[in-house]
């Protein structure tokens, strides 16, 4: 995704944290930091895990104490920045941004991680989730998903769908609605959302499905249709648009989500710390209408239950991965 797409947003949301409250960490947690915190977020600047380590980390810096800087590190669908985490002192001091990505990049990328998913890692605290949002060419005939099934029954292998590459949030959600829709959609795959996005808008391919958070601008501005959000049920920023289950895909659900990992080894203070300083912050009414504005929603979960959330989500998008026959480039 492409920066400039989110400079008002950003500079919103930015402009809003500045008038937060320093709150200290709670007292008993045991640890706290004592030098600048680095989040590592595995993808280019302007993109959904970017949009959400900044917004997190503008709070987190008053709470913790320190200044915390976001680490843009992009490269493979996200191996390269995760192995960096991966790799670096387990001091509490460098953290990672993780997302739907994690769970599935195991499967897609076997020979090229090198890291354990489960070993390499201690998940700290699950902050949001967001719906993937199926999205269409204004000029296109389809107004609902049904249209766009129609279509493509009536045209197999006919329709295009444009996203951020093989591997990506957009493949494995439109992979997932291609194969229980039934139907025979085209990939065309980018070298990231903005050109995705962009080609879509152009009519140069049909279809986009990612993550609503990337999405919103492009709908407002009304540069994209959306037909049907990806989540069980309707998205507060659109509720008059349709999930993808009412609309004739009964049981479909693909959500991105973030949350933040630390290197394996950190000590249990260090967790507890980091875990009261995440629900801070998702707990504040004003970070809850900034995820609501973006399409987007606050979803605390901590150590423990994050851990086992993650190994549900592992299993479930492993075997899109298999089903759909996706592997890495």
């Amino acid at each position: 995704m492409t920066k400039q797409y989110f400079k008002p947003a950003l500079a919103g949301i930015i402009a809003a944290t500045l008038a937060l409250p320093v709150t200290v960490i709670a007292q008993g947690a045991g640890w706290k930091p004592t030098k600048p915190v680095r989040v590592v977020v595995p993808f280019p600047p302007g993109g959904s895990n970017d949009i959400v380590g900044r917004l997190v980390a503008n709070d987190l810096s008053p709470i913790l104490g320190q200044q915390v800087v976001i680490d843009n590190r992009g490269g493979a669908g996200g191996i390269i920045g995760t192995e960096i985490a991966a790799n670096a002192l387990a001091d509490g001091h460098t953290l990672l941004i993780a997302s739907v990505a994690f769970a599935y990049n195991p499967a897609i990328y076997k020979s090229q991680v090198r890291f354990d998913p489960e070993k390499s890692f201690t998940p700290i605290a699950l902050i949001g989730t967001g719906p993937s949002a199926l999205t269409v060419n204004p000029k296109m005939p389809a107004k609902t998903t049904k249209d766009l099934i129609d279509m493509a029954k009536a045209k197999p292998g006919m329709l295009t769908y444009a996203t951020a590459g093989i591997g990506s949030f957009q493949h494995l959600s439109t992979e997932l609605f291609r194969l229980q829709a039934g139907i025979n959609l085209v990939h065309v795959p980018f070298k990231g959302g903005g050109p995705a996005m962009t080609d879509v808008i152009a009519g140069n391919t049909l279809i986009t499905m990612g993550s609503l958070l990337q999405l919103v601008p492009h709908i407002q501005s009304n540069r994209l249709r959306i037909l049907s959000v990806g989540s069980a049920k309707r998205n507060n920023a659109f509720p008059n648009v349709p999930t993808v289950a009412e609309s004739g895909v009964p049981g479909y659900e693909a959500n991105n989500w973030w949350g933040i990992l630390a290197p394996a080894g950190v000590t249990p203070a260090m967790v507890r710390t980091l875990e009261a300083a995440v629900k801070q912050v998702v707990d504040n009414p004003d970070m809850q209408k900034k995820f609501d504005s973006q399409g987007a929603e606050v979803a605390y979960m901590n150590s423990a239950t994050f851990i086992k959330f993650m190994k549900a989500e592992t299993s479930k998008w492993s075997k899109v991965v298999k089903d759909a026959g996706i592997k890495a480039e």
